[in-house]
């Protein structure tokens, strides 16, 4: 069981035990610690804290929007900017493609052919996109994103075929109320029939199963900083 701080002093220790809980997960599993990554989801978290998490030694974090993380990372903590791996986590319309692609380092959440126009149309500029994940909506829930599971083979053949864009992985967010794993395994089987290598699943409740199941990247935002500020 983790005790959690939301002291900016407490982070650390917040954070070693994090690290150690993956570490146990991950060798109850037969994996290496060194083929997870632990992601800071740092949205609406308070500068005190991010200051605090970066001192840590923290380098790869997620944010859900793109203006906040502008705002943070190009702002407030743009000396530490090129220190860090950015992660986009939350969803991304398509009018926000440019700023999103000029700021994150990985956007997560590719989720239908009107962005992949847009990540083209960028690329015809700058030459270089950020690396991709296709969010699989698991649950098949209708008020969230994501390539259905069964509609995951067409749109990657759409993406590497017609587009020339290439996704490195996969990401979701299970359903609340129900169990973490059989989404996991679902995730972890689409991605080894499609030959992609990056999984990012798992969060503050469930990252040991997330672990366990394959997970290369965990999202963790309040079992690192507590409980977010919502002013």
């Amino acid at each position: 069981m983790i005790t959690v701080s939301s002291n900016p002093n407490s982070l650390d220790d917040n954070r070693r035990q994090i690290l150690t809980q993956i570490n146990a997960a991950a060798k109850r599993a037969g994996r290496s610690i060194q083929n997870v990554t632990l992601t800071a989801v740092s949205k609406i978290q308070p500068d005190d804290r991010i200051e605090a998490m970066l001192e840590t030694g923290q380098r790869v974090f997620g944010e859900n929007r793109v203006q906040e993380a502008q705002n943070r990372w190009n702002d407030r903590f743009k000396e530490s900017r090129a220190k860090i791996e950015l992660r986009l986590i939350g969803p991304l319309q398509s009018n926000k493609v440019p700023d999103a692609c000029d700021l994150f380092d990985v956007i997560e959440t590719l989720d239908r052919e009107k962005l992949l126009k847009a990540f083209v149309k960028y690329r015809a500029h700058k030459q270089t996109l950020p690396r991709l994940l296709i969010q699989v909506n698991t649950g098949q829930e209708a008020q969230k994103s994501g390539i259905a599971p069964h509609d995951l083979s067409a749109f990657l053949a759409l993406c590497r075929k017609t587009y020339d864009i290439h996704p490195e992985g996969l990401m979701c967010i299970p359903p609340q109320g129900e169990a973490a794993s059989p989404h996991f395994w679902l995730l972890k089987n689409l991605a080894t029939e499609n030959a992609l290598p990056v999984l990012s699943m798992g969060m503050s409740n469930d990252f040991e199963t997330a672990v366990k199941m394959g997970a290369t990247h965990v999202r963790l935002g309040t079992a690192l900083f507590g409980a977010r500020d919502y002013k």
